[in-house]
């Protein structure tokens, strides 16, 4: 509710003559520009601006600390030197009003670096009461909700998007660099594909139809690479109707690459490479703290053979077990999953016996057969298939295959996941008969790969909910209770 004394405080601003609202402020300096160079801007004029955050009046002097996109600082504000209609502005300002000032640099005797104003200007009044206390909202759903308050309130929020955003421009510099071409494929598609997810529908008005949002970029990108393009990426919104979790978001960001002539193996050096040296980059050094441990990304990357993992700890073979095998195994494991075929069993499996021990940058290799439609056999043994995962701190960090470009043998795959999804398993992907053309025109060799950039963040801001690195994660409608 919009609070009655900073009403008051508004329309005696417009009495003064002061337009609350102004169009713009000439600002000469940031926080970190005042910090890094005081030794030559002591005594020097400077026009800066920020929310306020802080006030406190003493007598004849006020203490307002302000906070721009950069930092705080402090402004001190004189009845002996500020001019008239700055001490009146600073007498009817609240904690939340964004404000701009001009003045000196110095600092006061306690060391601290000051803004001594002569003028202030309100640039933005605000109506609505800060929450109490500035020391940071601690509602978690509110938080995520009300996104602006949380960025101007927890001001470390405002560094993990910065981390995130630092991250995107090094893996988009990389792929440049390697001479890789940067595309957009359509959200919104009449077939979707690429993973094993349940989609959201929509409705294409124009076209009278039925359409998904994009689970994956893949079969697209993979148009391109059949079209004559050899290097293609993508940083794309992809949208999966799943559960919400500490490290899931319905709507979430990855980069997917494709290069022509490449298999599973190359990308696994191109990816040692590429993360390796973002680390690097960002913090000096391939090791990073997280949740009190350090993760080493010096290259190479640990290699763990999928099958025989799992063979080593638990003793099952799940490159031949059946679907009807795989009921018996789920219920001796006591695995608690909806759907218990082969391909979900053996994926509570992995995430029972092998995952929970991968830290470090760790690529998992050769998945069983039947879990991977879109990917080459491994050669010399048709169970596997030449697919790796990259895990980090035991979250899945990327997804990449040596593509499949047997049209045949595709068709053979979309017709086994339709069987499965006539069986109930709604997350295999259907067959698209659109892109089953397009390999028969012919496709090169390819190597594909998808990195997951939120959770890849959520490791490098050293969080443990990926919500901490969205800007805007989902949550649920304010007013009604979760399912």
């Amino acid at each position: 509710m919009v609070d009655k004394f900073k009403l008051e405080k508004l329309k005696k601003l417009r009495e003064l003559g002061v337009n609350p609202y102004p169009y713009t402020f000439s600002v000469t300096h940031k926080t970190v520009d005042v910090v890094g160079e005081f030794g030559s801007l002591e005594g020097k004029e400077v026009r800066m601006a920020g929310r306020m955050i802080k006030r406190r009046e003493m007598g004849k002097l006020f203490f307002i600390d302000i906070l721009d996109g950069y930092g705080k600082i402090q402004v001190l504000i004189k009845e002996d030197s500020a001019k008239e209609d700055a001490l009146k502005i600073a007498r009817l300002t609240d904690v939340g009003d964004i404000i701009g000032v001009r003045g000196r640099i110095m600092k006061t005797k306690k060391g601290e670096i000051t803004v001594d104003a002569e003028e202030v200007t309100m640039l933005a009044k605000s109506l609505l009461t800060m929450p109490e206390k500035f020391h940071g909202l601690t509602d978690m759903e509110l938080r995520y909700r009300k996104r602006y308050l949380d960025l101007i309130m927890n001001p470390g929020v405002r560094g993990f998007l910065t981390m995130r955003a630092k991250i995107l421009k090094y893996l988009r510099d990389f792929l440049d660099a390697e001479g890789y071409i940067e595309f957009e494929t359509p959200v919104l598609q009449p077939t979707y594909g690429g993973a094993n997810a349940k989609p959201f529908l929509t409705d294409y008005n124009a076209l009278n139809a039925k359409v998904f949002l994009r689970i994956s970029d893949e079969l697209y990108l993979k148009r391109l690479i059949i079209g004559g393009f050899e290097k293609v990426y993508e940083v794309s919104k992809d949208f999966r109707n799943e559960d919400i979790d500490s490290t899931h978001n319905p709507e979430f960001t990855q980069i997917e690459f494709y290069e022509a002539y490449k298999d599973y193996d190359d990308f696994m050096r191109f990816t040692e490479r590429m993360l390796s040296g973002l680390v690097k980059h960002i913090f000096g050094s391939y090791k990073v703290g997280y949740q009190g441990r350090e993760i080493d990304f010096t290259p190479p990357f640990k290699r763990v053979p999928w099958v025989e993992e799992l063979k080593r700890q638990a003793g099952i073979d799940v490159s031949i077990m059946t679907d009807a095998e795989a009921v018996k195994v789920a219920k001796d494991e006591g695995l608690d999953i909806p759907i218990k075929n082969a391909y979900h069993v053996a994926d509570a499996l992995f995430d029972k016996y092998i995952k929970p021990d991968l830290f470090h940058p760790t690529f998992v290799i050769d998945f069983p057969a039947y879990m991977c439609p879109l990917t080459k056999d491994k050669r010399g043994n048709p169970k596997l298939s030449e697919r790796f995962e990259l895990f980090i701190a035991g979250k899945e960090e990327g997804n990449c295959y040596s593509e499949l470009t047997d049209p045949q043998e595709q068709r053979k795959k979309f017709e086994a996941q339709e069987l499965e999804r006539k069986k109930g398993d709604y997350e295999a992907p259907p067959s698209d008969s659109d892109f089953l053309e397009a390999i028969e025109y012919g496709m090169p060799p390819t190597a594909g790969m998808g990195l997951a950039i939120d959770r890849l963040a959520m490791i490098l801001t050293d969080n443990i909910s990926i919500k901490e690195v969205i800007p805007f994660p989902a949550v649920k409608p304010e007013g009604k209770a979760g399912r």
